[in-house]
């Protein structure tokens, strides 16, 4: 029996998400094979839209050994025949879906440095974040439902849940939280090991409601570049380039970090020394998914943790430019929940949320029992 959840997701990410027109080509990539399922359902509507699919497989056993074995010259040949691909589509949907989620964690850092700069950057930072219409999102599998400690069965529920989620509704109960940030000059974040502030003052601040990311749920802006000094304690781990890193402290002074501690102090330097705006912050935003409620060790899901907010080391997004340029993008993320330890934020000197529920009035339509 066909599940029509699968059906309904595929006509958001096109029709939604992607706002996939006629005689629109869009390129779908299949990173894993247990994504099959959605990626055929999306290939088929979208010729039944008239629209030119694409479709790229990409096997993470493979993928992990071009990463240890290229050099900057054919990642830089690679690089230039991937964004000459990218710069004939209109869209781009990657669906993530791998067997082994650890496959690229023993990679050597100088290799997935070189990989990060010579192909993720020219191709997905510079060419597809800025020029398609896009969006990314995971599949449920027996390694992603092992992670979140639920039966598969259990992990579909939540996943489609989640991701099939009212996200116009969203977005139109995320405007007054817009409307607030847009006006506002200084952050202040406070909870504990953490106490740090910034301006966001002039920059754009732009809702996230599943146009770019399923599942999605967060209001971004930047911190004004030099503006930001404390310290900082992530309390969510994070899989970056293949590692786990938890146990994130950061001490900031004048926007840039200075000092960086985790479970493995010489991989997070390592991470933050890629470039010089590595060690610039690039994002603040919070998270609203009124059912994301715990981690997953998934940025996807975790960055929008109803009761979190991240502060993202590494370059900015176009649409909330605070000037900060690097190949690094790091969602690091902090959830402010009773369980997890509490927090406030402050806007101007007014708290605007404790202990990961707003108290201002207006935006107490974002708190989850409003949101569902």
């Amino acid at each position: 029996m066909k599940d029509l959840r699968l059906e309904k997701l595929a006509e958001n990410l096109l029709t939604y998400s992607c706002e996939l027109k006629e005689g629109e080509s869009i390129l779908i990539e299949q990173r894993g094979e247990d994504s099959q399922p959605l990626v055929k359902e999306l290939v088929k509507k979208a010729y039944k839209l008239g629209a030119k699919p694409f479709v790229n497989i990409v096997n993470h056993e493979l993928l992990r050994l071009a990463i240890e074995n290229s050099n900057q010259e054919q990642f830089e040949q690679l690089a230039q025949y991937s964004v000459n691909q990218m710069k004939d589509m209109d869209a781009y949907i990657a669906i993530a879906s791998y067997s082994n989620l650890s496959e690229l964690s023993n990679v050597n850092s100088t290799q997935m440095n070189l990989y990060q700069k010579y192909y993720i950057d020219p191709v997905h930072m510079k060419e597809r974040v800025n020029n398609t219409k896009w969006c990314i999102l995971v599949y449920p599998n027996n390694s992603l439902a092992q992670k979140n400690n639920s039966s598969l069965e259990e992990f579909e529920d939540f996943y489609f849940n989640v991701c099939c989620f009212d996200y116009e509704k969203m977005s139109r109960k995320m405007d007054n939280l817009v409307e607030l940030m847009s006006r506002t000059d200084k952050v202040r974040i406070v909870g504990p090991q953490t106490d740090i502030s910034f301006s966001i003052k002039d920059i754009p601040v732009v809702k996230a409601c599943g146009r770019r990311n399923i599942p999605d749920g967060e209001v971004y802006t930047a911190p004004v570049k030099n503006s930001v000094n404390g310290v900082i304690s992530y309390n969510v781990p994070s899989k970056h380039n293949g590692c786990i890193i938890e146990n994130i402290k950061l001490s900031v002074k004048e926007g840039r970090i200075i000092e960086a501690t985790a479970n493995d102090n010489e991989k997070i330097n390592k991470f933050l020394d890629i470039d010089e705006g590595a060690r610039y912050f690039g994002e603040f935003a919070i998270g609203l998914h009124p059912y994301i409620t715990k981690p997953m060790v998934d940025t996807l899901f975790d960055e929008k943790i109803c009761g979190s907010f991240h502060l993202t080391p590494g370059c900015c997004y176009n649409k909330a430019s605070n000037g900060n340029i690097s190949i690094e993008h790091w969602d690091l993320i902090c959830i402010q929940t009773p369980e997890y330890g509490g927090g406030e934020i402050w806007f101007d000197d007014i708290l605007i949320r404790k202990d990961g529920r707003f108290v201002l009035p207006e935006l107490e339509c974002l708190n989850p029992e409003n949101l569902k």
